[in-house]
């Protein structure tokens, strides 16, 4: 996960949020995220780098719209993320 970009990490989040979406339906909720409009020839290569790195799984939904699913390594990664951050905070 340390070698993923900001962008890749909230889309690990979202993907675990939302569950099994649409690239559009990601699209969407980080849309509401970001002050700006999120462009597709962003989310889709970076989708796919999390793909052809395990975390995130790439199906079908109707034959021509993929569907993304975070895997159980993407739910690894982002439990070991959240360890790290608890790691981090003061303690009183």
């Amino acid at each position: 996960m340390e070698d993923l970009n900001a962008f890749q990490r909230d889309l690990l989040y979202v993907n675990e949020s939302v569950g099994e979406a649409s690239g559009l339906e990601i699209k969407d909720v980080l849309d509401s995220h970001y002050d700006e409009e999120i462009d597709t020839s962003r989310l889709y290569p970076n989708l796919d780098e999390l793909v052809d790195r395990g975390l995130i799984d790439k199906g079908s939904i109707d034959g021509r719209t993929n569907s993304y699913t975070l895997s159980e390594e993407g739910h690894q990664a982002l439990a070991a993320r959240r360890e790290w951050e608890e790691s981090l905070k003061p303690t009183d």
